[in-house]
């Protein structure tokens, strides 16, 4: 990967339905090596596709919580149980199992404080092996990819 290359993936970051020609213009190339380039980053697996930045507060879904989550157990079946029972959610907007302390870390986006606590009690709380929930809500959103 080349500095042309990485241009091209922060042009692609920032808006992601620019035409190959606007994007050949912004980096300073003409069309076809441009494509070219991008096409070679698709094939390499480095751009895995194109989304849409969505606006949860348009959607009635802008209160957002950070949870981490701690299971007591976490033998395959526990792991996979929980992991399983928070993917259903179609309130978790982000999740990762982590090294170290806490376990999991869950981003989850409702309509607002009584939406979380049903979530809370109905998703997360749910699960047998859970000793430790710790809810963070955001004040206000900084950066973002």
């Amino acid at each position: 990967m080349d500095s042309l290359d990485r241009a091209i993936i922060k042009e692609l970051t920032l808006n992601g339905r620019l035409t190959n020609q606007e994007l050949a213009t912004r980096v300073g190339l003409t069309a076809a090596p441009c494509l070219r380039r991008v096409r070679r980053l698709e094939e390499a697996g480095i751009i895995e596709g194109y989304t849409a930045r969505i606006n949860y507060e348009a959607m009635d879904e802008g209160f957002e919580v950070l949870v981490f989550a701690d299971l007591s157990r976490n033998d395959i079946t526990s792991v996979q149980d929980f992991e399983a029972t928070i993917m259903a959610s179609d309130k978790v907007v982000e999740f990762r199992r982590m090294y170290g302390l806490p376990d999991y870390y869950i981003k989850v986006r409702v309509k607002d404080s009584e939406a979380y606590e049903r979530w809370y009690s109905e998703v997360a709380a749910k699960h047998d092996f859970i000793i430790r929930i710790d809810s963070r809500i955001t004040m206000k959103l900084l950066k973002a990819p």
